[in-house]
């Protein structure tokens, strides 16, 4: 039983002739005959009486049309529902993070935006490391996740958002925080805090360690970047962290950023999701509002360094608890 042919059904049985329903539906009296036979054959029973001028009814027509009308209500409604979804408003959007830095900033900011655009449209976040995250996207548990590159999974395609340098960071009255640089080997040797196990982020670090001969003393492993520098503030050890999350502590006194000697550890922040899936339009909107986000942050970072690098001297050092301005900090 298909919807064209209830559709031709309904026409017959509303205009009482094939004539006048061939015409509301725009088909010929020929192909609208061959409609109704073939559903007459399915059905095993004659469902109008052909009379000279008109049709009528039989018993069995008269149940099949209770029934072919909600059959179409139901069908046209589907297709709205579906419609919705491809429309501006709505859609469903199932994201993961696994930044905490992400999920405090730049996310809620990029979901209010939004917002402007799919009113209607049903969001939800997970978090948890990048592996997680790209295992959840496979078992289609969600849609899109903010993860560290590279992601080594098959079937799985990123797109950069932004790239960093790790950097590790120090209490102010660590004894060597007058450094600006700090080698592998002092690094090793420091009661080190580190995100956990199971991100990008983390084994970027273990293999920079590994491919200088090196086994760090890890003291703690946290989930957040910014309970990592809380601990390092308060002495509890050293962290690498990404400079971005480190920029601000590190201005205000509250952290000391030490270069890690001849290494450049770069950390790059991506969008995962299926290869080749659908991107339905709020995923679409999602992922160009990321870009655009990330892209004025940069701008921004990168105006901002400008700015300081004019106001400081060459060769003269802040130094540490100074405000950006050169005053000590109350």
């Amino acid at each position: 039983m298909e919807i064209r042919q209830l559709k031709a059904f309904l026409a017959i049985a509303e205009a009482r002739t094939f004539t006048a329903a061939a015409q509301r539906i725009h088909y010929t009296q020929a192909a609208l005959s061959m409609q109704i036979k073939q559903l007459e054959k399915e059905v095993g029973l004659p469902l109008f009486l052909r009379m000279p001028r008109r049709v009528v009814l039989t018993e069995a027509g008269e149940h099949l049309l209770e029934r072919a009308h909600l059959i179409l209500r139901e069908h046209d409604a589907a297709l709205a529902e579906l419609a919705e979804l491809a429309g501006a408003e709505h859609g469903r959007l199932r994201v993961g993070s696994a930044s905490g830095m992400v999920s405090a900033e730049a996310l809620p900011a990029i979901l209010k935006m939004l917002r402007k655009g799919h009113a209607h449209a049903e969001v939800s976040v997970r978090s948890g490391t990048s592996e997680e995250l790209v295992k959840r996207i496979l078992a289609g548990e969600l849609d899109l996740a903010f993860v560290s590159l590279p992601v080594q999974a098959r079937n799985i395609e990123t797109e950069l958002l932004s790239q960093d340098q790790l950097v590790a960071i120090a209490s102010p009255r660590h004894p060597l925080a007058e450094q600006r640089v700090v080698s592998a080997f002092a690094l090793a040797g420091e009661r080190l805090i580190l995100g956990e196990r199971g991100g990008n982020t983390r084994r970027l670090i273990d293999e920079f360690f590994a491919e200088a001969g090196l086994k760090p003393t890890v003291m703690m492993e946290l989930s957040r970047q910014a309970a990592i520098k809380n601990m390092v503030a308060a002495g509890m050890g050293v962290g690498i962290v990404p400079l971005s999350t480190a920029r601000d502590d590190v201005e205000r006194g509250r952290l000391v950023r030490w270069w890690i000697e001849g290494a450049r550890i770069n950390w790059e922040l991506g969008v995962a999701r299926l290869s080749g899936g659908y991107l339905s339009p709020v995923c679409q909107s999602f992922i160009g509002l990321c870009h655009d986000y990330f892209s004025a942050e940069a701008r921004a970072v990168e105006g901002k360094s400008q700015r300081a690098r004019k106001r400081t001297p060459r060769g003269k050092k802040r130094p540490a608890g100074a405000s950006r301005k050169g005053r000590p900090k109350k």
